[in-house]
């Protein structure tokens, strides 16, 4: 079974983080793994709101205030000075513009970027860590579906190769929209992804099973775009070992009648010692690849499961 690169998607990304000058200390927050691994693979959008709305470089420091649930954005000093409305107004127009990117990454506890935990400063001057910044919440809100983390969290290799994933399937279903929404391509891209959303989210893929169970009912638009909401919610919740392994036990299943009782039994003693923490998720999946090229089945061939991003990436590595 031949490995096939998906095409090269683009993301945008708080600007910070690719080094560019734009904090309000004139400084910058590179990331490597966004500058030097993932650019490798993704192509970047920069973006730094603060900037984009007219604040100057350097600048008085932002923060958030008030309901943790509806913040505005003032200056530190100058309290009087409120942004909010324009970074309202620029994650609205991103929102819109933006149509091209299957992902955004952007800076950690940033009160214009950041995704979550942000402190909103109380009129006690205490903060509560429970808000977003403007900009992504605003995004967030106008394009629910679109794959969006933090650098910070992007350490934590589970929340690095979940987030990859949303985005190679964001970029997937882009493409398919771009061709034309069918019956018939939104049920093969279901099967193609049958495997990788049995792995995040059980309960959802049979729901979502259910649901395309009556697609001859819908138009291909409007049930489509419900089923790539659902899709995409479920995706959020990430892989298990347990969940992993129940789907390496039904990728094995396809190669019960080609294979002898003495490798049978190596896979799933593989699978056994992934389950339990022993060995990382590329090692059983990659004796399972290893006799699907020798046994090719068709089915198996084209399912995203089997490599949903760049094998280069080595997210299974450490999963």
């Amino acid at each position: 079974m031949t490995s096939v690169q998906p095409p090269r998607l683009k993301l945008a990304i708080s600007a910070c983080l690719l080094g560019n000058e734009v904090r309000y200390n004139g400084g910058h927050k590179q990331s490597q793994l966004c500058r030097q691994t993932l650019a490798q693979h993704f192509d970047f959008q920069p973006l730094c709101p603060e900037v984009a709305i007219g604040l100057g470089i350097p600048r008085e420091p932002i923060r958030l205030v008030g309901d943790p649930q509806a913040p505005r954005a003032v200056g530190t000093v100058s309290r009087e000075r409120d942004v909010s409305a324009p970074l309202v107004a620029y994650g609205e127009r991103m929102a819109a513009e933006l149509t091209d990117i299957s992902g955004l990454i952007v800076m950690q506890k940033s009160p214009s970027c950041g995704m979550e935990r942000v402190k909103v400063y109380q009129d006690n001057g205490r903060p509560a860590e429970h808000g977003q910044g403007l900009f992504t919440a605003t995004l967030a809100r106008l394009r629910p579906e679109l794959p969006i983390e933090e650098d910070g969290r992007l350490n934590d290799p589970v929340l690095r190769e979940n987030f990859i994933v949303r985005v190679q399937v964001y970029g997937d279903w882009q493409r398919l929209c771009a061709e034309g929404l069918t019956r018939k391509a939104i049920i093969a891209f279901h099967s193609r992804h049958k495997y990788l959303l049995m792995a995040h989210n059980p309960l959802q893929y049979r729901e979502l099973g259910r649901l395309l169970a009556g697609i001859g009912e819908h138009a291909p638009a409007e049930l489509g775009q419900r089923y790539f909401s659902a899709l995409m919610a479920a995706l959020q919740k990430c892989a298990t070992r347990g969940t992993h392994a129940n789907v390496l036990q039904h990728l094995s299943g396809y190669l019960r009648r080609a294979l002898p009782s003495e490798e049978r039994h190596e896979i799933q003693q593989l699978i056994e010692q992934y389950r339990s923490g022993v060995v990382p998720l590329v090692v059983p999946l990659t004796l399972l690849k290893h006799h699907f090229r020798r046994h090719p089945d068709r089915y198996i061939a084209v399912q995203a499961y089997m490599q949903p991003h760049p094998e280069a990436l080595s997210l299974r590595n450490a999963i």
